[in-house]
């Protein structure tokens, strides 16, 4: 088969640029994945204990783009899904759990109730209800109280986590990104407020095999694109021959040019499975360590999926440390600096010397997506791609 357009990467990404072209510009499309599967860093699969996990990950599916949700909804059913997410931290002689974002039921469990009360009072009738007020603007409040529950936060909550995920001492953290911190003013125990939330009720991987299901779409697994694909000329070249069609990369970028102006900084994550020998081993999800712990948090994933499969679990011990680009190792989070920026932006001017070569995703544009965003980036693209007449 000769192909009209070329993928790089399987995941949200490229999957969802693949069908695009495929269906709404008729194009014949190939993909071309590194790894060995399909779905990139939102892959799930069963584990030898038969336990549904996200090999890279916790991925939770949440948006209010109605247009994503509704594509999506082409290629899977739902679960009705709410995300919780605790904080496990040191209380007294033992420990506790308070939501997070920090709201009005972690200000009860951090202060107890009658010290809570008061607390609640002065910030509904400051900042009124229902509110997300940031550690800014609890800091610049005149009232001790109010900017004591600023460090409080910054102190059970935010800071070592912080530590842990980006390796940075309290003073190398951005202040920019401290004063962001919320307190909710609300007892919505829920991380997310979006409209649409939920997880693809037979798994990511089910859905990712929907989306690429079609006659025009041709996956090859295993395939470094860096040695299939050739742009050192004045035109793309795929495997020796000129090729015109458009190019859509969603690798990492620098990596494909062979690091010539140097590595972008990631951080990178290494997890610890473990399989338990009862029904839940946590009460939730998600229970991040804020406060001690070397790893950032623990997902257990039959919360996620809701998989029945009574007297067995598995749980993922999450440590974040920088990305050395070792084979093993996957680049999960940019490290967004003017630096980093103007280094990408060098990668970017030599695959723009190209017009037909597009670049698209967390890694080929060094900046942090979530699922929705990055579905409608692609939906985004492929309208200026596809022609009107083949709406």
């Amino acid at each position: 088969m000769s192909f009209d357009a070329i993928i790089v990467g399987a995941g949200f990404a490229g999957a969802v640029a693949a069908r695009e072209l495929a269906e709404r510009g008729g194009k014949k499309v190939l993909v071309l994945e590194r790894r060995d599967h399909i779905g990139g860093n939102a892959y799930d699969c069963l584990d030898q204990a038969g336990v549904l996990i996200h090999q890279y990950g916790p991925h939770i599916f949440h948006t209010n783009n109605k247009r994503v949700y509704d594509y999506l909804s082409r290629f899977t059913a739902w679960r009705e899904y709410q995300h919780r997410v605790v904080a496990d931290i040191p209380m007294g002689e033992g420990r506790g759990h308070m939501p997070v974002p920090f709201n009005l039921t972690s200000l009860e469990i951090a202060f107890g109730k009658e010290r809570a009360q008061a607390l609640e009072r002065k910030l509904i009738d400051t900042y009124g209800p229902e509110r997300k007020v940031t550690i800014l603007e609890l800091r610049l409040n005149p009232d001790r109280e109010l900017s004591a529950l600023a460090d409080y936060v910054y102190e059970h909550v935010f800071v070592c986590y912080t530590m842990k995920q980006w390796g940075q001492k309290p003073e190398e953290i951005d202040p920019n990104t401290t004063a962001r911190v919320p307190v909710f003013l609300s007892r919505d125990d829920r991380y997310f407020q979006d409209a649409y939330q939920g997880m693809p009720l037979k798994g990511y991987t089910p859905l990712f095999e929907a989306m690429l299901h079609h006659p025009n779409i041709q996956v090859e697994l295993g395939v470094d694109a860096a040695t299939a694909l050739d742009l050192s000329g004045s035109c793309i070249r795929f495997r020796g021959e000129d090729f015109t069609g458009p190019v859509i990369f969603t690798g990492a970028v620098d990596e494909f040019f062979s690091c010539r102006f140097g590595r972008l900084p990631y951080r990178t994550l290494d997890f610890q499975f473990e399989t338990h020998s009862v029904d839940f081993y946590q009460t939730h999800g998600t229970v991040n360590y804020t406060m001690d712990q070397p790893y950032t948090r623990i997902t257990e994933f039959k919360h996620l999926t809701g998989q029945v499969l009574p007297g067995t679990t598995t749980i993922m011990k999450e440590f974040s440390r920088a990305y050395t680009g070792a084979p093993e190792e996957t680049p999960y989070y940019a490290i967004i600096s003017p630096f980093n920026n103007a280094l990408h932006g060098r990668y970017a001017a030599l695959a723009g010397r190209h017009p037909n070569f597009y670049l698209l995703g967390r890694l080929a544009e060094y900046k942090y997506y979530n699922m929705d965003a990055i579905v409608a980036r692609a939906l985004e693209l492929c309208d200026t791609l596809c022609p009107p007449a083949a709406h």
